[in-house]
């Protein structure tokens, strides 16, 4: 286990200040605000430490309402709004400086029987083994350039190898665009066998990728393109049970984007093809001068 993984999985494990009140960090890194997929996964952790352990969580919906202060800690709020026979209903709120910078509903569900199909195919993609890592891809480009090559060498904590064009690809290459991506990750060491860290782990890693489709369609790309870009609110669904120590695929898609907005959709098949979370994310995508 690599140490950003090590300290991920530190920054997740929250400390209890009051009941259904706790409080998290964020790396020491010179970051101009928190990522997202963090303040969501820290979200969900809290509200997973009020809920009984026979209940997964099967659905949360966030807004991202101011950016986050990396440099102090982010008190997190919890409400119980539902304890039911079969769901369990949490309202989180995340607060910095007296105000909230993010709320999360979360649904929690008992294990059940029921009908189940899968309308969904995975696409047909290399296996992640035979495709090169994101830091290699990105080494092309970057070229000489001995600051960003630093910043590439840094250990991450989720793994990805994309089975389709970068962003910074498809900014120099016009023919590359595309409303569709397709992206391997895992968490590359053996993870605890607790259900609520993986499905947090997905979370995280969620938001990584998927405006970057958005981006990609139109040949843009962060810190090459006059944008400036914030999520601003972030659905999932979790189906059935994963590890987020196994390869798993992420499948975008951008149907739409205009007037300062773009909608993505996401989709993480298992290696063998189940579907197991459904994600939809809006972000602002302004154009700058």
């Amino acid at each position: 286990m690599n140490e950003a993984l090590k300290e991920l999985l530190d920054l997740l494990d929250l400390e209890q200040i009051e009941l259904d009140i706790f409080r998290g960090r964020s790396p020491e890194e010179r970051i101009q605000r928190v990522f997202g997929g963090q303040v969501a996964a820290q979200a969900l952790v809290a509200a997973g430490r009020t809920v009984p352990g026979d209940r997964n969580v099967h659905s949360l919906h966030a807004y991202f309402i101011r950016p986050g202060d990396p440099s102090v800690p982010i008190v997190y709020n919890v409400e119980r709004l539902r304890d039911g026979r079969s769901f369990t209903t949490r309202r989180i709120v995340a607060i910095q400086h007296g105000k909230a910078i993010f709320t999360m509903s979360a649904s929690f569900h008992i294990e059940e029987e029921g009908v189940a199909h899968q309308a969904s195919v995975m696409p047909v993609v290399p296996d992640p083994e035979t495709l090169p890592t994101f830091q290699d891809r990105m080494y092309e480009l970057v070229g000489d350039n001995a600051e960003l090559r630093e910043w590439l060498s840094r250990p991450r904590p989720v793994e990805a190898r994309y089975a389709s064009p970068l962003t910074w690809e498809a900014h120099q290459n016009p023919e590359l665009r595309s409303a569709e991506t397709n992206v391997w990750f895992r968490y590359d060491a053996d993870l605890p066998d607790d259900p609520l860290l993986h499905v947090v782990l997905a979370a995280y890693a969620s938001d990584f990728t998927l405006v970057d489709t958005i981006l990609l369609a139109h040949g843009m790309a962060w810190g090459a393109s006059n944008i400036v870009g914030a999520s601003l609110d972030h659905a999932m669904w979790f189906h059935r049970p994963f590890r987020a120590d196994d390869w798993l695929l992420y499948a975008h898609e951008s149907p739409w984007s205009g007037g300062a907005r773009g909608l993505a959709r996401g989709e993480m098949f298992t290696a063998s093809g189940d579907l197991v979370v459904s994600v939809v994310q809006e972000a602002m995508i302004r154009l700058t001068k």
